[in-house]
């Protein structure tokens, strides 16, 4: 894999989880990272450090992806210290889940801010650089409930979903100016949000992964980072999945 030496790279939702394993994926080789979060400071610094240690340059982004000012605030910040942004990783994402009878117009709309509408702010500003230089990779985290759903989370599945047609449509829009725009859809991730499940909800995840086991954070990292290099310059409005095969 070629490096990405002198890239500059925007990771959403990077201050923990599958956001952070890509962060300092991305430094390791060579990019300048800029670490977005929405509030929680001292996770954030984790992931900073993580970088430095390792030998590579980063910066915070502190913002609420799901507005506009905030978006454009942070995009104005990294721009005036590194010029440019090459790469974007669109993985911030938050779960409400719910049956849909008991899900709350709130719990709708909390999601698709974050999860789809936050991609869309992002991806508008990133462009503009990305397409005068005509070089530039988006990458969008999707997640296997945007490929075959998920009981009780409606919310979640129809934005990660609708994040799937967000790539395509925009792979079809840049494309002509080398901008390559991709999704990964990770299965059952080992984070956070999955240390939530119960020992039986665990059980019954693994037995319909035919690897059975569940997957690493490095796991989508690897592949994201091929994703940003120059050896992935043919590949364009592809959705490729990270779940051990359960979406098979």
């Amino acid at each position: 894999m070629s490096t990405l030496r002198d890239r500059v790279a925007l990771v959403t939702g990077a201050s923990r989880g599958i956001g952070q394993a890509i962060a300092v994926k991305l430094a390791g080789l060579g990019a300048k990272v800029a670490v977005n979060y929405k509030s929680n400071d001292a996770r954030a610094a984790e992931t900073a450090d993580l970088i430095v240690k390792a030998g590579g340059e980063v910066m915070l982004a502190r913002a609420d992806i799901g507005s506009s000012e905030a978006v454009n605030g942070m995009y104005k910040e990294i721009t005036a210290k590194w010029q440019k942004i090459d790469i974007l990783v669109n993985n911030a994402g938050v779960t409400a889940d719910g049956l849909i009878l008991r899900l709350s117009d709130r719990a709708w709309d909390d999601v698709m801010t974050t999860n789809l509408r936050g991609a869309f702010l992002c991806s508008r500003l990133a462009l503009r650089t990305m397409l005068r230089q005509q070089w530039g990779r988006i990458i969008n985290i999707t997640s296997v409930a945007g490929l075959i759903g998920n009981v009780g989370q409606t919310n979640y599945s129809a934005s990660k979903a609708g994040l799937i047609g967000f790539t395509r449509a925009l792979a079809k829009e840049v494309g002509s100016q080398q901008v390559t725009v991709n999704a990964v859809a990770p299965g059952f991730i080992i984070t956070e949000m999955t240390d939530r499940l119960t020992a039986e909800q665990k059980e019954l995840a693994l037995s319909r992964i035919p690897l059975h086991r569940l997957g690493a954070r490095e796991d989508v990292a690897e592949l994201v980072a091929f994703l940003c290099s120059d050896s992935a310059s043919y590949i364009t409005g592809q959705v490729i999945a990270v779940d051990g095969g359960v979406g098979i």
